[in-house]
């Protein structure tokens, strides 16, 4: 009796992350794609990029940002921790390669909370020069139209504005994974939450937002020690009434893992992000992890009915993936490895469920309560 239960209730299961993967593509082929406001004021644009490290591809990353079709000033603001840190030497490349673009540098070795990115952040803040910021990760690569994009919708719709991000292999096997990751989970995930009014995203990829509105919600520093600080950040925004508008189309991310290990840790923290975040809807979350689902009733006895049903599922994740790629414009992805990123998806989904410690830019942290993180180590950033 027991196992028919549990056999009933993975199927089921299994039928949902079908639909769900269906509606998901629904969503992102009907999404309309902006165009370019070329003709739309360009106000100076403060951007900010926190770094950390040499990471893959950070040059062309950084530089894809100065490669602007936007005749307002633009100040790109960088910052790191260490004098030693080498991408300060991307920057240097940059200057030399761009010298008519202002960037700048902030070295500061202060650490203001157990959040290294917004301890760099805090740090910029003092640099910012213009009314419109821009905050982007490191690992942000972006078109020629993007500022066109982000401060054409800031205008128009008020508030902040934020974009997903789709994933940018570099070759390897754990970075095309890492791709398919994102591709044909995490922005299903956020694109149905946001057209059902399930989630509020605001993501590190772009927040653009005036510097009142920063400055109303008393800086980076209330962000200091959280986990989750684009999603807090975005919730502090709301509450002081200003909506975060999540916009129809999205940047690269460009997946750097070279080993598993690396590829686990980063996934790891992003679903402890989401279980902090919001706790039911990643209980929700097993259910769009349909090929799995269907597997694990397999192997319980549920014979073709699960065979089917695993097959259906697959068809399902190829078909959202193919509309992934037409909805943003993506080349072709490596569908052959779709089974094998479902299962460690999930296998992360379940970790995600028990694990309390989170490895990040070589610091251990304990998650406590309502994301706040305690690191386990002097707040201080190690010298590479």
């Amino acid at each position: 009796m027991i196992r028919e239960i549990v056999l009933l209730a993975l199927m089921a299961g299994g039928v949902l992350g079908c639909l769900f993967m269906l509606l998901a593509a629904a969503i992102v082929l009907s999404s309309r794609r902006a165009g370019a406001l070329a003709n739309a004021a360009q106000p100076a644009v403060t951007i900010l990029k926190p770094l950390h490290g040499d990471e893959t591809g950070l040059f062309e990353n950084l530089a894809s940002f100065c490669e602007q079709d936007y005749a307002g000033t633009v100040q790109i603001v960088f910052g790191v921790a260490s004098a030693h840190d080498p991408a300060i030497a991307a920057v240097e490349r940059l200057r030399a390669a761009y010298p008519g673009k202002a960037l700048d540098l902030v070295v500061d070795p202060h650490i203001a909370g157990s959040n290294p990115k917004v301890a760099n952040l805090i740090n910029m803040s003092a640099r910012i020069e213009h009314d419109v910021v821009v905050l982007a990760d490191s690992d942000i690569r972006v078109r020629p139209d993007y500022l066109l994009q982000v401060v054409g919708a800031l205008k128009r719709l008020g508030g902040a504005v934020t974009c997903p991000y789709y994933g940018i292999s570099t070759g390897h096997l754990w970075s095309s994974l890492a791709q398919l990751n994102i591709d044909s989970h995490f922005i299903p995930g956020v694109v149905v939450g946001a057209r059902l009014n399930l989630s509020r995203p605001c993501l590190g990829s772009t927040i653009a937002l005036r510097r009142q509105s920063l400055e109303a919600i008393g800086g980076f520093e209330p962000l200091a020690d959280c986990l989750a600080d684009d999603y807090v950040l975005g919730e502090m925004l709301v509450m002081q009434g200003q909506p975060v508008s999540l916009l129809p189309f999205a940047v690269g991310h460009v997946c750097g893992e070279s080993t598993f290990g690396e590829l686990w840790r980063h996934e790891l923290r992003w679903a402890l992000t989401i279980r902090t975040i919001d706790p039911l809807g990643y209980l929700g979350w097993t259910v769009s992890h349909a090929f799995p689902l269907a597997l694990i009733a397999w192997l319980l006895g549920g014979a073709w009915p699960a065979i089917g049903l695993g097959l259906a599922a697959l068809a399902c994740r190829a078909f959202l993936i193919f509309a992934i790629e037409r909805g943003y414009g993506l080349p072709l992805h490596p569908y052959w490895l779709i089974p094998v990123r479902d299962l460690l998806s999930f296998a992360v989904c379940v970790a995600g469920f028990v694990a309390r410690d989170v490895s990040w830019r070589g610091h251990h942290y304990e998650l406590m309560s309502e994301g706040i993180l305690k690191s386990s180590k002097k707040k201080r950033l190690p010298s590479p």
